[in-house]
């Protein structure tokens, strides 16, 4: 059989790898990872073959072992549709970089129990993540949907001639990206509403923001608009390597995390 090399089972700090050949043996998973495990994250490249590694794990797993998959893909209720036990399963899906940010977002399929759901979210919150529940499935679930949204409009700006990519990029991250820091943009609008706070936002200031909904583009993402995009990030990035970028990145992080969780509100 054809060997799954980039598949890993995540437990906490402990990563094991194995591949298609490996997990086949059950009683080698018994004895090596599954038997005394309480909650178990599969992490493994989208393939058709997902639901045979989540049912291989599952089923020498203990009785209520909680099995979650971080697809983004693939939702969970075609990746349990062939599993034996598919009330134990879920999707766990962080967002990147996983080492750092807090948000997992948590969504069952239709054979998910919701005692499956709560113990998810009970486990990834007692490890210091943000676990969020979606209540539906969809594609690419939440937090990558929001960011494709503003990404798009970006896109379209540029697209116009309106903004450069650097201006564009400054537009976001020097203006509403640090308040998204902060706060999300609901609390935030409720912010501004002033003394009357959501209420009045959403009775004199939402038709307005409604109205200019309408407005935003789809933008045609041409060989050329790529090509724009790419010198654009390429004259932004200057000097820097992107392990450099990484590095400024990660340090900002850090300092925004330390700073929330001083507030106490993460």
């Amino acid at each position: 059989m054809r060997p799954l090399r980039h598949a890993y089972i995540f437990v906490l700090e402990c990563v094991i790898g194995f591949d298609r050949n490996f997990i086949t043996d059950r009683s080698a998973v018994s004895t090596n990872i599954a038997s005394s495990l309480r909650f178990i994250i599969i992490i493994f490249p989208i393939s058709e073959e997902i639901s045979f590694y989540l049912d291989s794990v599952g089923l020498t797993a203990t009785a209520d072992s909680i099995i979650a998959s971080s697809s983004s893909g693939i939702t969970m209720s075609v990746i349990q549709s062939d599993c034996k036990h598919p009330e134990r399963c879920v999707i766990g899906h962080p967002f990147n970089p996983p080492h750092m940010i807090p948000l997992v977002e948590v969504v069952g399929g239709n054979k998910t129990s919701p005692e499956a759901i709560q113990q998810a979210m009970a486990f990834y919150a007692a490890i210091g993540k943000k676990p969020i529940n979606l209540r539906k499935e969809l594609p690419g679930h939440a937090a990558n949907r929001l960011q494709a949204a503003l990404y798009r409009e970006v896109v379209y700006l540029i697209e116009q001639g309106i903004l450069s990519v650097e201006d564009a990029d400054a537009a976001v991250s020097w203006g509403p990206g640090l308040r998204w820091g902060v706060m999300g943009p609901s609390l935030l609008w409720h912010l501004g509403g002033g003394e009357g706070g959501i209420r009045h936002f959403m009775e004199h200031l939402m038709d307005p923001l409604a109205a200019m909904m309408k407005t935003l583009g789809n933008p045609e993402l041409t060989s050329e608009l790529k090509q724009t995009i790419t010198q654009g990030v390429l004259r932004e990035a200057g000097d820097r390597s992107v392990e450099q970028l990484t590095q400024e990145e990660s340090e900002m992080l850090l300092g925004l995390l330390r700073l929330r969780a001083g507030s106490g509100r993460m």
